[in-house]
């Protein structure tokens, strides 16, 4: 933690203000766009401080938290190099670059600035590429809060049976209550899996009587039912309406009194993370307690909503809380894994180092860099550097720490999820991850390899006991990451008794930290889909025309919640790492071209090193997810090609054959731009373009 810390100051201290002075060249005598173009929806000059919570809240997604808990199956040590080195050379300068450049062309999307820098061929690709990719990115953020919030269910195959010692209590006429710890026989195949905790089980009919070994034969169409976290749900829709109260008092009420809205949310949000305690086991638990598919439908609601609503009102606020949130809790778990010094318990590399793995299929290259993406670089935060931020800034001086500043706390938070997953106990940590319909395969492969720690939890019944719910087969990664939080906290003097309400903060901490990039998104997105319609029609090019707001919104809440609906983590997640990290070769190239267009090319190796090594990583990995045989991932020996191909079901076929769709498409894309980017490299444009006004 401590090098970690030293490596991140220094490259703040010296690299970023290289960056600044040589090759964005700020300047605080320039006007920026917030100032020129104010209108008080989308260009408003902001406080640097609620900006660079806004900027920080909008860019630390799911990446930072979730990938480093997902590549900890290849043990500590790769993901900790990538994160602390790329973070700096890559990362922060992709983010801060864009920035600048956005800032000197009245706040336009990465898109626009392609077309500006490049040309138009670049610029209409570009914007494609950015709408298929924001589209993967938001379905893979929104499937992780849906994994932690959401209830699930999973179906037994017939001729399953419960081996215990205790009877099942009936709930209802079609509920039991199975008391653990019991053993799960899964159907014909003889595959086994034991839980240590009571668990819920759906069956139309009972059961009958036990064998004298304890064998309790289900019935067919048997579905254990993990239940949604209520108190997290609860603790999340409060945000909204203390956000939208905060804003007014900000900018209406007590216009300018930061401090007192900052305080007023504050404690407000604190005390919802309490109150959601009370609603486990009360009249409202209903409410708030819901399914996989009704999480979905309720973060569709809120990113439509945030997207339409101006930006000072709800989307800014909300960020701005969410990021007093963000920065303490990370700032206590620095000082808590000083303080506590947990042991890393999941070795430096593990032997699915060479493929192989439960979670992330592969080997550690290409699969690990598009596994952890905003913790080191993200194509994502290019958006978010030319969508709403550069609108807002109210001096150019501020995108250095707003811009490469914001990146480096991100890529300190991917260090603490790392070190939070690798203290829990290999068996616990694979007990969480793995889903749960392949954990019997999973446990009897390790068996067979002879790491059996890997496949049987430890203190995995503990944590269930403590926190009151489900936790095995809770895939995704915020699960984990909430124990491995929980654990670190519970840990310091007098927090020992406080474990539940540990890990319930930090399924709201991941949540906050999801959803917050999900509004900004959408409304980047909503930007995009208008830019391109006002080449069709010129009204809905208006951003602050509502209809074209509302139409276009509509469309990319439903591409985006689609996915959810119909994907799972283990194909999400490597569409939207790879989604993600063509991007950032995407912004790279830009930016690229807006230095040598600006006569500093001597400067580019700055951005074309990143480039080239994310290029390398990521159209690799896009070959081996589509085309991977059983040398790569032993596992899961077919590629999207090979599934599509034998998929039983029409909507099955049509899932599969989309994934290869978009990674054509998004690789397609790439390598258009690169090509015509390298082109603009060996004629560049006449340096420079048009001054901005200045002061």
């Amino acid at each position: 933690m401590i090098l970690a810390l030293s490596t991140l100051a220094i490259g703040y201290r010296f690299y970023s203000a290289f960056l600044a002075a040589k090759v964005a060249v700020l300047d605080d005598t320039r006007t920026t766009p917030a100032h020129i173009y104010n209108d008080g929806h989308n260009y408003h000059p902001t406080n640097k401080w609620v900006l660079f919570g806004h900027h920080f809240a909008a860019i630390s997604g799911a990446g930072p938290l979730v990938g480093p808990v997902l590549a900890a199956q290849f043990g500590y040590m790769p993901g900790l190099l990538w994160l602390v080195i790329g973070v700096v050379l890559a990362g922060a300068t992709q983010d801060f670059l864009i920035l600048a450049a956005s800032l000197r062309r009245k706040g336009r999307s990465l898109a626009e600035i392609a077309r500006e820098e490049i040309g138009p061929v670049a610029g209409v690709v570009c914007a494609i590429a950015i709408l298929f990719i924001i589209v993967n990115a938001l379905a893979g953020l929104g499937l992780v809060v849906v994994k932690a919030l959401g209830g699930e269910e999973l179906k037994f195959p017939p001729g399953s049976s419960i081996v215990t010692q205790k009877s099942p209590e009936r709930i209802s006429d079609h509920l039991w209550k199975i008391p653990g710890p019991v053993k799960i026989v899964y159907g014909k195949s003889g595959e086994s899996l034991s839980v240590q905790e009571d668990f819920d089980l759906e069956s139309t009919d009972g059961f009958g009587k036990a064998t004298e070994s304890g064998v309790y034969p289900m019935p067919d169409g048997s579905r254990r039912l993990i239940r949604g976290s209520s108190w997290g749900v609860f603790t999340i829709a409060c945000t909204v309406p203390i956000a939208l109260f905060v804003g007014l008092w900000m900018y209406k009420i007590r216009k300018g009194r930061v401090v007192e809205a900052s305080l007023i949310g504050a404690v407000a949000v604190l005390s919802c993370t309490w109150l959601g305690s009370l609603i486990p086991g009360s009249p409202l638990e209903p409410l708030f307690g819901l399914s996989k598919n009704q999480v979905t439908v309720a973060i569709a609601f809120y990113g439509f909503t945030a997207s339409v609503l101006p930006v000072w009102l709800l989307l800014c606020p909300r960020d701005y809380l969410s990021s007093f949130l963000k920065i303490g809790t990370i700032a206590g778990l620095v000082l808590g894994v000083l303080i506590v010094n947990p042991r890393l318990n999941m070795p430096s590399a593990t032997a699915f180092c060479a493929g192989g793995g439960p979670i992330v299929p592969g080997k550690v290259f290409p699969f690990m860099f598009i596994t952890i993406m905003c913790g080191a670089i993200s194509g994502f935060h290019a958006l978010v550097s030319s969508g709403t931020t550069p609108k807002m800034i109210d001096k150019e001086s501020q995108a250095r720490p707003i811009g490469y500043g914001a990146m480096l706390i991100e890529g300190l938070v991917g260090v603490v999820a790392l070190i939070a997953a690798c203290s829990l106990q290999p068996g616990d940590y694979f007990s969480i991850n793995v889903d749960l319909a392949k954990q019997p395969g999973f446990h009897d492969q390790m068996m067979k390899a002879g790491t059996a720690e890997f496949g049987e939890p430890h203190e995995l019944g503990a944590f269930e006991k403590g926190v009151g719910e489900q936790l095995q087969g809770r895939s995704g990664g915020a699960v984990s990451l909430a124990v491995g939080i929980s654990k670190i906290f519970s840990g310091l003097p007098g927090f020992s008794k406080l474990i539940s309400f540990w890990y319930h903060f930090a399924i709201m901490f991941e949540a906050l930290f999801i959803l917050t990039t999900i509004d900004t998104g959408t409304r980047i997105a909503r930007f995009i889909v208008q830019e391109l319609g006002g080449r069709l029609h010129p009204q809905l090019g208006k951003q602050d025309w509502m209809p074209g707001a509302v139409i276009s919104t509509l469309v990319v809440v439903v591409c985006w919640s689609y996915f959810i609906w119909t994907g799972s983590i283990d194909t999400i997640w490597p569409m939207f790492g790879i989604a993600n990290q063509l991007l950032a070769a995407i912004a790279l190239s830009v930016a690229t071209t807006v230095m040598i267009n600006a006569g500093r090319g001597k400067y580019a190796f700055v951005t074309i090193l990143p480039m080239a090594f994310v290029m390398m990583t990521t159209l690799s990995a896009a070959y081996l997810l589509v085309f991977s045989s059983n040398v790569v991932v032993k596992t899961d020996p077919k590629g999207f090609l090979q599934k599509a191909q034998e998929a039983s079901t029409g909507a099955e076929a049509f899932k599969w054959g989309l994934n290869i769709a978009l990674t054509a498409i998004m690789v397609g894309c790439l390598l258009v731009i690169v090509a015509d980017s390298f082109r603009r490299w060996r004629n560049p444009l006449r340096p420079n373009a048009p001054e901005p006004l200045r002061v």
